[in-house]
């Protein structure tokens, strides 16, 4: 049963260091985008054509 003690309690402070370092990485700026912003506007104008596009065709369905 004491075994059982010791695994919790080694999980939990294994736990807290992921979690730690986590916090770490996403202060640090680890998780920022800088290349899809820069690129975005590239690919804008494409997805309100298709969506036009989508539109224009469940209109002629629906008639």
């Amino acid at each position: 049963m004491s075994v059982i003690y010791l695994l919790i309690s080694v999980s939990i402070f294994v736990a807290i260091g992921f979690f730690i370092a986590f916090i770490v990485a996403v202060k640090s700026g680890q998780y920022d985008d800088d290349y899809t912003p820069s690129v975005r506007i590239l690919f804008d104008d494409e997805t309100k054509i298709t969506s036009q596009t989508n539109d224009a065709q469940i209109e002629e369905k629906q008639v």
